[in-house]
């Protein structure tokens, strides 16, 4: 796993959501660091994956309500334990539940285990909200995947808060989960 700065100079083979992602960083003049690698399917392959980018690591949940008409993004640090309770509280919606491939599909044109707040520039309709845990934004460095779990990208936190998410037209929500014992 080798760490280049920009888009990759081959985009042979590569998804068309995932060249997207390159574009709308270039055009919205934001510098970030790629890396390819194996597919990133599980929480511990995403451990590795971020010692080597060296950036906040970050858990993207797709979530909505019971009635799947609300739906949620949240970024919360990977090192944190998600109970619903915790977040139905803060945003006032009960019963949130891990949101159906098919929407996630239709909303973010992502798949499982590619969750990532770029999806959101496929959001056109805006019928995501994103929910940011304050403690993602303590860090410098901030990882997340192009659409695709199998490269990341390392971004300044301060460019994905200040650019990114702004490009993206996607307001956030300040959120505060507690911390649990393991």
């Amino acid at each position: 796993m080798k760490l280049h700065k920009g888009t990759p100079e081959n985009l042979e083979g590569r998804q068309e959501k995932e060249i997207q992602t390159y574009r709308f960083l270039e055009k919205i003049g934001v510098e970030f660091w790629q890396m390819d690698h194996e597919e990133a399917a599980t929480m511990e392959a995403c451990e590795e994956i971020d010692k080597a980018l060296d950036a906040t690591i970050c858990k993207n949940l797709f979530l909505c309500n019971r009635q799947e008409t609300d739906f949620y993004l949240l970024m919360m640090p990977g090192d944190k334990v998600f109970k619903t309770k915790d977040l139905s509280a803060q945003i006032g919606s009960a019963r949130l539940s891990f949101a159906k491939p098919e929407h996630m599909q239709k909303y973010l044109n992502i798949t499982p285990g590619s969750v990532s707040v770029l999806g959101l520039m496929f959001d056109t309709e805006k019928r995501v909200k994103l929910l940011v845990d304050k403690d993602i934004l303590n860090g410098d460095t901030i990882g997340c995947h192009p659409c695709v779990n199998t490269a990341s990208l390392k971004l300044k936190t301060s460019d994905m808060f200040e650019k990114v998410v702004k490009a993206l037209e996607h307001e956030p929500q300040i959120i505060e989960l507690p911390r649990y014992e393991k």
